[in-house]
């Protein structure tokens, strides 16, 4: 059976935009403005605080990872009081050095590595619709294997680490959803993942998103009637279920016009749509824009 949340990596399609190494020692407070985009924070040795507008404070330990999908302004600090420096992520880049925080002599106390992400894929607001503001992973063996690798990717700049990153920047990501669907997770696919029921529903629409799926048909799967079925998955989820539906179709013919480029005779059949023009109006009022318009539109981007 389709699994929905390795579906939307894939949609995703995440790699590395920058990475850089990050070290620290004495006192330091360091503040970054506004990013907007999907950032991530690893530590490789040593621990630090983090401070996330609108967020709570929390310490880093070795080994943590930190995913802020929409990345508003933040501070990172030492355990100890100090003046804070700015910093501007839109002017960072990924660079052979480290960037050192607080004295510059000596072996570093902290070190970790700081970048971001850029989705190839046709929506990305998608994994900010998915997450809670910041994601914080402790003690996850799995994930601190990940980390050890793409800190090795990092600093030995291997032939193919472009590849290996891309890769494991996606399982980071799997990781880091799989520690959300437990209840931390806004409303959304992930807290509906973790719900017994609903899963089972969320699998079949996703394994089978070209059937005309009604919500009694639903329901029956999820063993609930339609009335209970409706309500548990508007909470849960966030939308009525035929509304998450016509998403997460449009998620994949967006990414069809654009990526693949089929006709879009095909990507309505592929899509659940027993017409053209069923299909086109459906898309226009959830896009804005008619799906021949938008594949146009799209033409010459990243693929």
């Amino acid at each position: 059976m389709s699994d929905p949340l390795s579906d939307v990596v894939k949609l995703l399609q995440p790699r590395a935009v920058f990475a850089n190494l990050i070290s620290g020692k004495g006192h330091y407070a360091v503040r970054y403005s506004e990013y907007g985009r999907p950032s991530f924070c690893i530590m490789l040795a040593g621990r630090c605080l983090l401070a996330v507008d609108g967020h709570e404070e929390v310490t880093l330990n070795v080994g943590d990872f930190v995913l802020l999908p929409a990345t508003p302004a933040f501070t990172i600090s030492s355990l100890g009081p100090a003046p804070s420096i700015h910093i501007d992520p839109h002017a960072m880049a990924s660079g052979d050095g480290e960037l050192r925080y607080g004295e510059q002599g000596g072996e570093p106390e902290m070190r970790s590595l700081g970048g971001a992400f850029l989705f190839d894929c046709a929506d990305p607001k998608l994994i900010v619709s998915l997450l809670p503001g910041v994601v914080h992973v402790r003690d996850s063996v799995r994930l601190a294997q990940l980390v050890r690798m793409v800190g090795e990717e990092c600093m030995g700049q291997q032939p193919g680490s472009e590849f290996m990153l891309s890769h494991l920047v996606g399982m980071m990501l799997i990781e880091g959803m799989r520690a959300t669907t437990a209840g931390s997770a806004p409303p959304g696919l992930l807290r509906g993942l973790g719900d017994e029921r609903l899963s089972t529903a969320l699998r079949q629409m996703h394994a089978h998103v070209d059937r005309p799926w009604t919500v009694e048909q639903l329901a029956n799967v999820a063993a609930l009637s339609r009335s209970a079925f409706f309500a548990r998955f508007s909470r849960i989820v966030g939308v009525a279920p035929m509304e998450y539906l016509v998403s997460w179709r449009m998620a994949i013919a967006k990414d069809l016009l654009r990526r693949e480029k089929l006709p879009i005779a095909e990507v309505a059949e592929r899509v659940g749509y027993a017409s053209t023009s069923t299909f086109s109006t459906a898309f226009s009022r959830h896009v804005g824009q008619p799906p021949r318009q938008y594949a146009r539109s799209d033409q010459g981007r990243v693929g």
